[in-house]
């Protein structure tokens, strides 16, 4: 029998504000859709929360022993990402500013995206569908909610009449927004814009001369809506009614509510059963912008070149960081706290190291059964990561004073919990043993220190030949200093 049938799941649903059981449309299967990048830049720190959050469900998904079909886009179309079809669309605007075709700034940062996530030991997702690959599957639904008495056409540009919708239908389901209190909050149209009612939204665009990326439809040149590809892909993928989507917490309004729009509008019924939103990630107490200076990307915090961090942190230093929170809280990325987790997570895989010389004897002192389902409640509480770690650093506590003799545990029972503590340390957490405790690496840090205090003798004896070829030795082999406030720090 299945795991999935002794370990109920409860998510919670955006669309109902509160924790669900959790039931699939079909038995055993399992079909989630997760918003993916629009590939114009290097993908930020904020959305590798997103998508680890999803991983980390998709992997407890697997782990429970579901069929688990997860269908996460990539958004290479040239479109508005925003709710006012206003605007250069952004693949365009870095296409134009790098002089590069459209397509080569979607393979460039696909391929950074895809490395990003595969040095966090993402598991991909089964299917990856892109926007462009998918342009006749957006006109025919186009076409199906036009036949529905659902959208308009105006001067070559579809649009979606949100107010005709919301007559036998609720827009603002999912975002507890009225409408009547969104027409009131808006400014008038004053004839400037092709649209009915300023919340319609664009289904399909009219290209102007200038835009590049362009297809024919039954209506002009033009290019989808950004909220049409989701729909699109999800229902080709997944079917009409499926499981779950997920994405930020930023998506829920606009895009995700108008993905409930036209799928109603399109088959009449609502797509998705479990809605699930990701949190922020902050950077030192404040949001994360590149203007501001206050941000990192994910492949700086690897190798130490940036300004916020006193060092390089590994990935599943990161990683077990990122998870220490849950999905929907907002997480405030720091140096302090990445330096307490790399200590956590140091303490975890040591103490994981020993559990092959553990002594056993003939009864058990510690209840590893208790402390399995302990485990299991907390991923089965919508995916509980922070309450699941502190259950497993109980375990690391079992460990250490087993090895004292402080406690006693029969063989069946260490089979039982080192099977449990590396499936959830592993393959649900996603972690890797990075072995950084090695005592190589320590002979390693150790000699740089010591190097590291030669050079600040020497500067203060003012010997800046020697504190300059100390320096640019170390640089020789791979190893860069970096001066700080705080001292001399280094990364390999």
């Amino acid at each position: 029998m299945p795991l999935y049938n002794h370990q109920p799941l409860k998510i919670y649903n955006s669309l109902s504000g509160e924790k669900e059981s959790f039931v699939p449309v079909h038995e055993g299967n399992v079909g989630m859709y997760v918003c993916g990048p629009t590939v114009y830049s290097n993908v930020h720190l904020g959305n590798v929360r997103t998508f680890m959050s999803f991983d980390v469900i998709f992997r407890y998904l697997l782990h429970l022993e579901y069929k688990v079909r997860y269908v996460r886009n990539i958004t290479d179309v040239g479109h508005i990402v925003d709710d006012v079809d206003e605007g250069e669309d952004k693949i365009a605007k870095k296409a134009r500013l790098e002089q590069l075709e459209p397509m080569e700034v979607v393979q460039r940062y696909t391929v950074d995206f895809h490395r990003i996530l595969s040095a966090f030991n993402f598991l991909p997702p089964s299917i990856e569908p892109t926007a462009t690959g998918h342009i006749i599957e957006q006109i025919e639904i186009i076409k199906k909610i036009i036949d529905n008495g659902f959208a308009y056409e105006a001067n070559g540009s579809i649009y979606f009449d949100v107010v005709k919708f919301n007559e036998d239908h609720h827009y603002g389901i999912l975002s507890g927004r009225n409408i009547e209190d969104m027409l009131a909050n808006t400014r008038d149209l004053d004839g400037q814009s092709d649209k009915r009612n300023p919340q319609d939204f664009a289904l399909w665009k009219k290209a102007e001369p200038q835009h590049i990326m362009r297809w024919p439809s039954p209506w002009s040149d033009g290019f989808p809506g950004w909220h049409l590809e989701c729909t699109a892909m999800s229902t080709k993928y997944l079917g009409n009614h499926f499981d779950i989507h997920g994405g930020g917490m930023d998506l829920k309004f606009p895009h995700h509510e108008c993905e409930i729009a036209q799928n109603e509008a399109c088959t009449g019924h609502t797509p998705v059963n479990y809605w699930m939103h990701a949190n922020m990630l902050t950077l030192n107490g404040k949001k994360m912008a590149k203007s501001t200076g206050n941000n990192i990307l994910p492949g700086e915090i690897l190798t130490g070149e940036n300004t916020i961090l006193s060092k390089p942190f590994s990935a599943s230093v990161t990683r077990f960081f990122m998870l220490q929170a849950h999905y929907r809280s907002i997480l405030d990325f720091s140096d302090d706290a990445i330096v307490a987790a790399e200590k956590g997570y140091k303490r975890l895989m040591e103490a994981l190291s020993l559990l092959k010389d553990l002594p056993t004897s003939a009864q058990s002192s510690v209840a590893i059964e208790d402390w399995k389902q302990l485990c299991y409640d907390a991923m089965n509480d919508d995916f509980n990561t922070p309450i699941l770690i502190a259950h497993l650093f109980e375990g690391v506590r079992y460990i250490n004073v087993i090895k004292d003799g402080k406690e006693t545990i029969t063989a069946e029972d260490l089979a039982t919990f080192t099977t449990a503590i590396e499936a959830f340390v592993f393959e649900v957490l996603g972690l890797e043993n990075e072995k950084i405790a090695d005592s190589s690496n320590d002979k390693l840090e150790g000699t740089i220190q010591l190097l590291i205090e030669m050079r600040k003798q020497a500067r203060e004896n003012k010997n800046f030949a020697l504190s300059d070829q100390i320096r640019d030795q170390l640089l020789a082999l791979g190893i860069q200093l970096k001066d700080g406030k705080e001292g001399t720090t280094f990364s390999i």
